[in-house]
């Protein structure tokens, strides 16, 4: 499907006549403006769905962690909506965070993947892959662009990975203020914590912005690799006795460090009276990752279309509108951030640019008759190694997934095999269904194909020429043989 996107130029003289329009007489005689709420979009990195303690309220989580801390995200998560079946747009970075500031799929924009679709030894790849795009097109409007309508002042703090030249930076996209220090690293030169910097960027924003509408995406590096910390915390987890599945120091720390900030901006928000006039999210890329957490009892991690993959923690606090210390179940989607913050800000949608989200406005005040159920879609086709032996040789290979209330279906390019689950009765995606449930199967994967049309949503099918099935067989057989070994 061809999309009319509306100009960058034509936009953006829009928003001066629509403003200039708000100072004309005649418009709101005799009426207080209306204030519009703040809103800080808190984005972590690569933190599984496990690796905060408010996960530990859904039911089938199997409860919190033992061993990480997060009293300062746990409090924000209770003082609003806590969200029981919230996803990524993708299993990891980039194409999630294209998906949110577009409001679109990826097939859209895309951005599929971070880097190029041809990841992995090419001998083991089966297909040719989909042709990733690095860079967010400038001609999309982004959801910093919408908001400018409405009298909004937005900063791009920490990580944006759209595009670092020139038509493709923050603030050509639409934030007005942005900062960023290349990664490499947690620490800079001089001995700084990454997050804590942000945080001290993001509190100057504020301060800066309090007396108008703000938009501030704080978006941390943490927890993403490499895997460091600061010194102090991670001896305090040393000393602590690990559970099971979540055993990592340093890991625990950079959550704690994540944790400080989160707890440093709400209290900016107190300081400065605007707490309750700011509407808070809490949300996270994708999966965490395999070598340092775990989600069970999800299965899987960053980079799968498994729920471990794309089922993150999320919250929404919104004082005074967001029914508090509740959970909601409805499946939600990155791509749903944009079309609610537009309607929580009474800024219409921008015209030719086509929203693939749905405000969720309704399921924060408790009337979810005003959203419409929905399927939700991935689309993934490209191929992602592993990190782990026992995963060998891939993460994922080139699939794609549906889900439609308690029922989630993914299919796989290669072979054409799917696989079929009942999330709400297998939290775990260990029985699948696919074999006894031909009807089910049918009517997702129509679903399926009827939405990739509607997206031109493009599937992989060349033959790679360098394919060797020997060599991944090879392999196949040495992983096993590695995972029998370690029990």
């Amino acid at each position: 499907m061809e999309q009319v996107i509306m100009k960058r130029r034509d936009f953006l003289k829009a928003i001066s006549i629509g403003a200039a329009s708000l100072m004309m007489p005649g418009c709101a005689v005799g009426a207080a403006p209306k204030k519009k709420p703040n809103f800080v979009f808190i984005f972590i990195d690569d933190l599984g769905w496990k690796d905060v303690g408010f996960t530990g309220r859904i039911p089938g989580s199997g409860g919190p962690s033992r061993y990480y801390e997060t009293p300062n995200i746990d409090k924000l998560a209770d003082q609003g909506v806590i969200f029981t079946n919230a996803y990524s747009n993708a299993p990891n970075c980039a194409p999630t965070r294209a998906c949110l500031i577009s409001g679109q799929y990826s097939p859209r924009h895309g951005v599929y993947t971070v880097g190029t679709s041809e990841r992995g030894r090419a001998n083991l790849r089966k297909l040719i892959p989909t042709p990733n795009t690095t860079n967010l097109d400038s001609k999309i409007v982004t959801v910093s662009e919408a908001l400018k309508s409405g009298g909004y002042t937005s900063a791009c703090i920490g990580k944006w990975h759209l595009g670092n030249e020139e038509p493709y930076r923050p603030q050509d996209q639409g934030f007005d203020v942005e900062f960023q220090r290349k990664h490499g690293g947690h620490f800079s030169k001089e001995g700084e914590y990454l997050t804590d910097r942000l945080t001290d960027e993001a509190v100057k924003f504020i301060e800066t912005n309090r007396d108008r509408p703000f938009f501030l995406y704080l978006s941390h590096h943490a927890v993403h690799t490499p895997i460091q910390a600061k010194k102090e915390l991670i001896e305090k987890y040393k000393k602590k006795k690990p559970d099971n599945e979540h055993n990592n120091p340093t890991y625990a720390a950079m959550i704690e460090s994540v944790d400080q900030s989160v707890a440093t901006v709400m209290d900016k928000l107190d300081e400065l009276g605007l707490t309750d006039n700011t509407a808070v999210f809490f949300f996270s890329d994708n999966g965490g990752h395999a070598n340092a957490t775990s989600m069970v009892p999800l299965r899987g991690s960053k980079g799968m279309l498994y729920e471990g993959g794309i089922r993150v923690p999320m919250a929404v606090r919104w004082p005074g509108k967001a029914k508090a210390d509740s959970l909601c179940d409805v499946p939600v989607i990155g791509i749903d951030f944009y079309p609610t913050m537009l309607e929580m800000a009474g800024v219409p949608k921008p015209r030719r640019h086509i929203l693939d989200g749905q405000s969720i406005v309704g399921l924060l005040t408790a009337k979810k008759s005003k959203f419409k159920k929905r399927p939700i879609f991935w689309h993934f086709p490209a191929y992602l190694e592993s990190y782990n032996e026992k995963q060998w040789p891939w993460r994922t290979t080139p699939a794609g997934a549906i889900r439609q209330g308690d029922w989630k279906l993914i299919e796989f390019f290669e072979d054409g095999k799917i696989e079929l689950y009942n999330i709400k009765d297998d939290i775990g995606e260990k029985n699948d269904l696919a074999g006894t449930m031909p009807d089910k199967v049918k009517e997702l994967a129509r679903k399926l194909v009827e939405w990739r049309k509607s997206v031109g949503a493009p599937i992989p099918t060349e033959r790679n020429p360098r394919y060797d099935p020997k060599a991944r067989a090879a392999g196949w057989k040495k992983a096993r043989q590695r995972k029998k070994k370690k029990g």
